[in-house]
Order: structure tokens, then sequence, then C-alpha cells
């Protein structure tokens, strides 16, 4: 007859939050962390475009801004863009100077700036909108990203999996020691978000030749932190 003794397994990654063993039972006990995650297609696109003028006066800086800004909001509506799609900010201006080596700054101009983000329902329109933002006069590409539209399907998916490897781990270390398995005691569920695939600070010329999203992934992950009864 085989006697035990108290039993604690822990399979964890440096990631696992302290508390998560701080709290753990006195019984003994398995704690696994599954891990899980999905390829998606990403199928729609958010971006984020700006205009910066810098002009000898204030004046002159705001108009040029808001002409290019608001042609550019135009043409995006004249192109099916709704205007839910559509973010724009307020004007930013803020003076320029010239420091010398010696004697007081001089105010050279002010630099004038506005930004506009814009949700691409369909992505193979995005280059469509790229260069009408080209045309009207935007000249710096912030940042590209590319998303799925039915994120809470493939989320669940993720987390499924996570499941099932938390499970796994804990059945095979189970086996392994000779014991059985019992009852889940404890669940700790922190959704995991995915990072979605992104391009960032381009110059306009070149924003719109490239094509790189069109074969790029969306990978969505999910995790589980589980404590299990060893029976």
């Amino acid at each position: 007859m085989k006697v035990f003794s108290p039993l604690v397994l822990t399979v964890m990654s440096l990631s696992v939050p302290a508390t998560v063993m701080a709290q753990s039972p006195e019984f003994p006990h398995i704690a696994t962390t599954g891990y899980g995650e999905v390829v998606a297609t990403p199928d729609m696109a958010v971006f984020k475009v700006k205009v910066v003028e810098t002009t000898l006066t204030a004046e002159q800086a705001k108009q040029t801004v808001d002409r290019t800004i608001d042609g550019f909001l135009a043409s995006l509506k004249a192109a099916g863009v709704s205007n839910d799609s559509i973010k724009s900010s307020n004007l930013s201006i803020a003076p320029q100077y010239h420091y010398p080596k010696k004697g007081q700054p001089e105010l050279v101009g002010y630099r004038a700036s506005r930004s506009v983000t814009v949700t691409v329902q369909e992505l193979a329109k995005l280059n469509s909108y790229l260069d009408i933002a080209l045309k009207q006069g935007i000249n710096q590409v912030d940042s590209i990203e590319l998303k799925v539209k039915d994120q809470a399907k493939y989320q669940d998916r993720a987390r499924l999996a996570a499941i099932k490897d938390a499970n796994y781990k804990a059945s095979a270390l189970a086996e392994g020691f000779e014991r059985q398995l019992g009852d889940v005691w404890k669940i700790n569920y922190n959704m995991q978000h995915s990072q979605p695939v992104m391009m960032r600070a381009m110059a306009m010329d070149a924003a719109t030749e490239s094509n790189s999203y069109q074969d790029s992934t969306l990978i969505i992950r999910d995790r589980v932190d589980v404590i299990y009864q060893l029976d």
C-alpha cells in the first residue's frame, strides 16, 4: 500500500499572478496554466492619418490644415464611408522657435496639425482610401491596424483551446505521479486581448505602395489558470 504525503504540483509561467499562488489551498492539488491561440485572417482595418503644416502665421497654418482635412472628409463620404466610421481630432497649433547659441529664441512660424481615424469595413478598400488621403494632401500615416469583425467568435475558440490545454496538462501530471485528478478548486481568468497587426509611421507616398496587409494574419490568444484537487 502506498502512503502519499501532501503533494503540490505547479506548472506555470513567470507571468502567473502572484495572488493565484498566494491563495493556494492546503490540500494536495495541481495548479496549471492553459494557453490557447487562434489564427484569423483580417477582414477590416482602422487607420489614422494626419496633416501637419508649418507656416509663418497661426492663421495660415490653421487654414491650410482645415482645408486639407475638410477635403479629405468630403472625399471619404463621397466614396461611401459613413460618418460613424470617421473620427476627426481638434486642431492643434504650436509656435516654432529657432534657438541661436546666443541671444533670445526667435519665433519662426507656427505648426498646425489635425488627425483623422477611419474604420474600414471592407479591407479591399483600404488602399483606395489611402489614395484619397494622398490626393487631398494628407502627409502622414500614424498607424494602420488590421482587425477581424467577429472578434468574439475567435476569442471563444482561443478560450476553449486554453481550457483544453489546462485540462490536458493537469491530467498528464496526475497520471505521471500516479494520482487521480479531482474536481476543479479554483479558476482564475483574465481575457487576453489580441494585438492587431499594425504598420506605423509611414510616409504618405510610401503607404499606398504597401500591400503586405493582404497576406497578414492575426493571432488571438487566451489563457486560464486552474487549480485542481488531487484525490
